[in-house]
């Protein structure tokens, strides 16, 4: 058992009993301070040698904000009108976008500077190509027909033509649109000046569950918009989060998403066989690398984070991805952003993985770290900025309209509240508990009308068991409480504790027992 202190005072405040010790006297207290080496005081502790506490700057009163006419006349209308009128730029801004991505880039695909591996030399096609179809095919020249196949194999010749076999070398799996239209456009040429039909031979067959190539552009549009739209939400409602729980969000989101899409395109669907744990892992890092990129955007731009990442990673990256044509076909900037954007990567990528064709994956691995780096330099900075400018908020008290606006739908929507409770006979008390209003002169004005005219049951005329909570006074009762309409009909109430006169129901050879005592009800629903 353990001994008290000697320096601490023992407290015996028990009577002296006898044949017991006498408490002893409390030793002196000492004169010196006990030593605090390797101790440190408490937070919140008071410093040695300080005896007054340190002045406190007190922030200014900032300004009432000075508001426009036209938020002093938009805070007038409804709660609900507000919210969707600050909504509309989302539609407006589909619209813009595609009309000017969209149907810009899609209307009229024409081709420009088509490079074509061209094996020796012949000088009569190239001069008649050009004659016929200024601009529009590059010749280069190859003394090797293997290495001419291996470039158009990996995507950077359009075709190949030997002029001494008369024959033309296409891969479709990895353009269908250009192994369709130059062979036989050339083809015209070729016969123009004389020259027999030529031949084609294919170097890579698309499947059959992609007759025209276009499975990796939409599944790259699914990577896409599952990878900002991730992001997106994390900005617009989560600016309190620390970054390992956004990072976090982002990295397990983007697993699920990887998932699924690729579970649908793949085994579900059937648009793509095999490849299945590779384009997981592909698909992973780019949702990753793109929810980084709007994440670190949506500290800069707030609630408006959807338009600039639908303008980076869908309305531009759609039309530069080369999924649906290639750059040659594109007008510009699309052609030169096929070099950039997040699409060109991921098609090529997938078009390696399944097919066989494209570039390899190092030029996606580089794009997709390039996106996750500056995702993660815009999170660092845009962090701060933040914080800096909800705080100048803050001091200076002032909103944005997006914020009066939620503010009076909160209010408004706490007013229908009361009034919903209202009409059923509940009213809610400041406790957030619910009492029931008493039986004079209640009426649920919304019974009355039909479908037209604003009734609450559409076709049902008579009232709803939804309607009026009926109230039971214990001092009007004497016998049991039923229900109208049966048993298991009407709303349910709350228990009604019983009296004497209804522990069990009156016989028939004794009188029944009425209270006639002044004696107002007692209990919890007295107050009904």
């Amino acid at each position: 058992m353990s001994t008290p202190r000697n320096d601490v005072p023992k407290n015996n405040d028990t009577p002296d009993r006898p044949g017991a010790s006498r408490p002893t006297s409390a030793p002196k207290p000492r004169s010196t301070r006990p030593s605090a080496r390797g101790t440190k005081p408490r937070r919140g502790a008071k410093v040695a040698g300080s005896t007054r506490a340190a002045p406190r700057r007190q922030a200014p009163v900032p300004e009432p904000q000075q508001h426009g006419a036209y938020r002093r006349w938009y805070s007038t209308l409804h709660p609900s009108l507000q919210l969707i009128g600050l909504q509309l730029w989302m539609p407006l801004f589909f619209i813009v976008g595609f009309c000017l991505c969209y149907v810009f880039a899609f209307h009229a695909p024409h081709p420009h500077d088509v490079p074509i591996a061209l094996i020796g030399s012949d000088p009569t096609l190239v001069a008649a190509a050009q004659k016929a179809l200024p601009g529009e095919f590059v010749f280069h020249t190859y003394d090797s027909l293997a290495a001419a196949k291996r470039d158009v194999l990996a995507g950077s010749m359009a075709v190949a033509y030997d002029p001494s076999t008369n024959e033309f070398f296409k891969a479709s799996a990895h353009q269908f649109q250009v192994a369709s239209l130059v062979p036989a456009t050339l083809s015209a040429v070729l016969t123009g000046i004389g020259v027999a039909t030529p031949k084609t031979t294919e170097l890579a067959a698309l499947p059959a569950w992609d007759e025209y190539g276009t499975v990796p552009m939409y599944v790259m549009l699914a990577w896409c918009i599952g990878g900002y739209m991730v992001a997106m939400f994390i900005g617009i409602m989560g600016g309190p989060l620390r970054h390992r729980t956004r990072m976090t969000v982002i990295v397990v989101g983007g697993l699920v998403i990887s998932l699924i899409t690729n579970t649908l395109a793949g085994p579900v669907v059937g648009a793509i066989h095999g490849h299945w744990i590779q384009l997981v892992l592909i698909a992973w890092g780019w949702i990753v690398a793109i929810g980084l990129a709007v994440n670190g955007l949506s500290y800069f731009v707030g609630r408006f984070i959807a338009a600039p990442a639908m303008i980076c990673f869908v309305f531009l990256s759609m039309p530069s991805s080369g999924g649906a044509y290639p750059k040659w076909f594109m007008p510009e900037p699309f052609a030169w952003l096929n070099n950039v954007v997040v699409g060109s990567s991921m098609v090529d990528m997938i078009k390696h993985q399944v097919y066989g064709v494209g570039p390899g994956p190092a030029r996606g691995l580089i794009t997709m770290g390039c996106y996750a780096a500056a995702g993660l330099v815009l999170m660092y900075f845009g962090k701060k900025w933040w914080e800096r400018r909800r705080i100048r908020a803050i001091v200076t008290g002032r909103t944005t309209m997006f914020q009066d606006a939620n503010t009076a739908n909160r209010e408004f929507l706490g007013k229908e509240r009361d009034a919903e409770l209202e009409r059923h006979g509940l009213e809610s008390t400041e406790t957030g508990t619910l009492s029931v209003l008493s039986d004079d002169d209640w009426e649920d004005a919304r019974v009355g009308g039909d479908v037209f005219t604003g009734g609450r049951d559409g076709l049902e005329t008579e009232t709803t068991p939804t309607g009026r909570i009926p109230v039971v006074r214990t001092g009007d009762r004497t016998g049991p409480v039923q229900r109208p309409g049966g048993a298991g009909t009407g709303p349910r109430t709350r228990p009604v504790p019983r009296t004497e006169g209804s522990r069990a129901p009156a016989r028939s050879d004794t009188s029944a027992r009425v209270d006639t005592s002044d004696e107002p009800p007692h209990g919890r629903h007295a107050d009904r």
